[in-house]
């Protein structure tokens, strides 16, 4: 009984790594990334602004509760996504209502932070300026081009 368990649990494993995982991965960071939908209301500050846009500036409530219904929405298609990542099929869920990717107001494009993870030139004394500023015309700078 003993090698009949170590024998499966062998299979087991071996079969988990010869499938690999890389559609479980992706599905189940699209998951986490719908599921914190809940957190960021990208999906409610969307659907005011389109509302706002599309349909007026009266319609602002109206805006609101269709933006908390997909946001809901979006957190369900997540937590499904997470409990259902082991299993096929991979692909986005539910692609005709929803992006596969988080949505962001079309006023706010998100970018990187401003810190020592993305910006270490600066923290490391590689911020430009001029080559020689004690010496009359000294105009070469470095990093010209991103000034």
């Amino acid at each position: 009984m003993r090698k009949q368990l170590t024998l499966l649990a062998a299979s087991i494993v071996v079969s988990l790594l010869a499938t690999g995982c890389a559609k479980t991965q992706q599905k189940l960071g699209r998951g986490l990334s719908n599921t914190a939908e809940i957190v960021r209301w990208g999906e409610l500050r969307r659907t005011q602004e389109q509302t706002a846009v599309f349909e007026g500036t009266d319609s602002a409530a109206t805006g609101f509760v269709k933006g908390v219904a997909r946001t809901l929405g979006r957190t369900g298609i997540g937590i499904y996504e997470v409990v259902t990542c082991p299993f096929p099929p991979y692909g986005p869920v539910a692609t005709d209502t929803f992006a596969p990717g988080p949505v962001y107001p079309d006023n706010y494009t998100p970018g990187l932070r401003s810190d020592s993870l993305y910006d270490t030139d600066t923290y490391i004394g590689f911020s430009g300026g001029d080559i020689a500023p004690r010496l009359m015309g000294s105009r070469f700078t470095i990093f010209d081009s991103m000034q």
